[in-house]
């Protein structure tokens, strides 16, 4: 099930980003201590629509979405690969979501997009939590 979420929640998005990047970032950010306080405050004062997806009456994956952009698209681990990133994504596309920020150097989610139709920008920028790698921008024209 997807469903709109809201500041109630916001610790459990901020603790499935925290997991989810833990998880798949390793290689990029090392030994970089999770910037726990600033992406807690993301959530809490995220101007936004924010979607969840639930399994068994648990949160699973988030995404903030704000105008056409999409602003953190996370899913648990242990449900990688089980079709919840395709429902929220779909439920995302279908409010909007034209742009979003990825890593660089997160070829999971790189692939993930490209395979839904988004398409390389030709904008970049430096995130600011350290090490500071690169984003890439993506759009899709639908």
């Amino acid at each position: 099930m997807i469903r709109e979420s809201g500041r109630d929640e916001a610790e459990r998005h901020f603790e499935i980003q925290r997991e989810a990047s833990l998880a798949g970032l390793a290689h990029v950010y090392g030994n970089e201590p999770f910037p726990d306080d600033a992406v807690r405050a993301r959530w809490q004062t995220f101007p936004g629509t924010v979607l969840v997806a639930e399994r068994e009456g648990a949160i699973v994956g988030v995404a903030g979405l704000e105008g056409e952009w999409l602003h953190g698209f996370y899913v648990v681990p242990a449900y990688w690969g089980s079709g919840v990133a395709d429902e929220l994504h779909a439920a995302a596309v279908e409010r909007g979501i034209r742009r979003l920020w990825c890593l660089a150097e997160n070829g999971r989610a790189r692939r993930f997009y490209e395979k839904r139709g988004w398409t390389l920008d030709g904008e970049t920028r430096v995130v600011e939590y350290p090490p500071h790698p690169l984003d890439v921008g993506y759009s899709r024209s639908d």
